[in-house]
């Protein structure tokens, strides 16, 4: 906290300070302009985007807007609210009610706002796949980069969703900083405490930013941070990578500054519940980041920190998972999250106690033939994802990762092999259960390839009132301080479109304050 605007050398000013230029803070910004207010937006990365840049385009809006009805979707903001606080299921039963309600009531306005604001809607629904009872899913057209633009990812149809934005955004007179990480909050000690701005760093060099009106968080989430996603499930340790990285981080940089001025967290319930995709299997192994629908390949900017494109699994049964002893687990074909219990639970390392280590998949030349891979660079990272070796105890040894605290058995991996041979031969694998065709491993090479679950959403994080405005740990407004997008707990939904209805909302509540 600083006691006044005077104690400080501000360097920018604007009405309204967004803190992320993704899918909530691009909204926060246009609904800001829209309604007078100056804007800047900051965000620690070299572009914008976030999450939103890498995803698939995927919008969940409905409430009986025009695109619903040019396809014959009957809907209603009372079914929308009526979906998403169902006690029968778990990704909406945690949710706040004031929340869901103004949610719903906001869906067709947030359609007809993002059509307003050039986006492009492919008219084909997607059946949801969570709590909605109809079609409220539609994809996004690509954005289609132009000759000599470098960008963090192609053929991502999210692309089409914030780039239309920005477009939009800076055509309305935002300014954008990017490579601005927010560092703290700046609050008034005196009368009401409300923010007065946040100070950040641009490199090495600290930047301090006025809100003459309020600051909006949309930094999003906390996934990315271990300290703070233990707080909410201690089994979440370093091992386990996210979805987005490296081109998003998801820090908790906004959490945390809010928190350093009092703000509370809600939502704790949802963060480890057995349903949803806050975690998800690796689909393309071999490499440190395998998210199901997100391949980082070789033309990407990215390319170079990502390092691999990754093997893409079409079926579990050419290859077995072993943890870091080099013991099967689980049926590697199940999907359920009894999966994720399993590869997160305690094995046995006194040095590690919550998590569950690195998780590999091991199979050996018959199986890449099956599979039709390619396991050598630029598919699979040999920089400690990805191993080969012709015996299996030599691969056993070779395993050598960050996130692999002891080095694993040969004989205990050699054991695992032959005890799955065994089954492969009889046909029924007694452990585990895994449907067949079960097929040995015995054809050199032999590989093993990082597999280890994936995190994705968040699904907690600050405490808000239906104005988005951050609420402190006595239950009271935080003045001038808001938050939108995965920093804002409250409504488990997975997506794009919770952050959305909030970011736009947020913004045009922040313009209109008057104090």
């Amino acid at each position: 906290m600083n006691a006044g605007a005077d104690t400080i050398r501000w360097d920018h000013t604007a009405d309204v300070v967004v803190i992320g230029a993704g899918p909530a803070g691009l909204p926060a910004a246009i609904a800001a302009r829209d309604h007078g207010a100056s804007v800047i937006v900051i965000d620690c990365n070299f572009d914008i985007g976030g999450r939103g840049m890498l995803s698939g385009g995927r919008v969940q809006v409905g409430g009986g807007h025009a695109l619903q009805k040019k396809l014959g979707i009957k809907d209603s903001a009372d079914r929308i609210f009526r979906d998403w606080i169902r006690h029968d299921h778990a990704e909406s039963r945690f949710s706040d009610r004031e929340l869901v309600r103004l949610y719903a009531d906001e869906n067709v306005g947030m359609y007809d706002f993002l059509i307003e604001n050039g986006v492009e809607f492919i008219e084909k629904p997607i059946r949801s796949p969570d709590a909605s009872t109809v079609e409220r899913i539609f994809v996004t057209k690509e954005w289609h980069i132009p000759d000599g633009v470098i960008a963090p990812h192609r053929n991502r149809n999210g692309s089409g969703l914030v780039r239309r934005l920005e477009e939009s955004a800076r055509k309305k007179g935002a300014r954008f900083l990017l490579k601005h990480r927010m560092t703290s909050i700046v609050r008034e000690r005196q009368n009401d405490g409300r923010v007065l701005g946040i100070a950040a760093a641009n490199g090495a060099d600290p930047v301090h930013i006025r809100a003459n009106k309020a600051a909006i968080i949309c930094t999003g989430g906390h996934i990315g941070n271990v300290n703070f996603r233990r707080m909410f499930d201690p089994r979440l340790t370093e091992e386990y990578q996210q979805a987005g990285e490296p081109y998003v981080t998801q820090n908790a940089d906004g959490e945390l500054a809010a928190m350093d001025i009092g703000a509370s967290l809600w939502a704790t319930a949802i963060q480890s519940i057995d349903a949803g995709v806050w975690i998800t299997r690796t689909a393309h192994i071999g490499c440190r980041w395998g998210y199901s629908s997100l391949v980082w390949e070789p033309d990407s900017v990215m390319f170079p920190q990502a390092r691999a494109t990754g093997l893409t699994v079409e079926a579990w049964q050419n290859v077995i998972l072993v943890n870091q002893f080099g013991e099967r687990f689980w049926n590697e074909a199940d999907t359920s999250h009894k999966f994720f219990d399993a590869a997160l639970a305690w094995h046995g390392d006194e040095t590690k106690l919550n998590g569950g280590g690195p998780i590999w998949a091991i199979f050996d030349a018959a199986a890449v033939r099956r599979e039709d891979w390619k396991p050598q660079p630029p598919h699979v990272d040999p920089d400690g994802y990805f191993f080969t070796t012709d015996t299996i105890p030599e691969l056993a040894a070779k395993i050598k990762n960050p996130y692999q605290r002891k080095p694993m058995s040969g004989a205990a991996l050699q054991d695992t092999v032959n005890r799955y041979n065994s089954f492969a031969a009889d046909g029924v694998d007694t452990d585990f259960r895994k449907p067949g065709p079960l097929h040995k491993i015995e054809t050199p090479p032999f590989y093993a390839a990082w597999s280890t679950p994936i995190l994705h959403d968040a699904l907690t994080g600050l405490r808000t009132n239906t104005n988005a405005e951050v609420i402190d740990t006595r239950g009271n407004v935080i003045p001038g301080l808001y938050c939108a997008g995965e920093s804002q707990g409250g409504f488990a939904q997975h997506g794009l479109t919770r952050c959305m209805v909030f970011g736009r909302i947020a913004g045009r509540h922040a313009a209109q304050r008057n104090d």
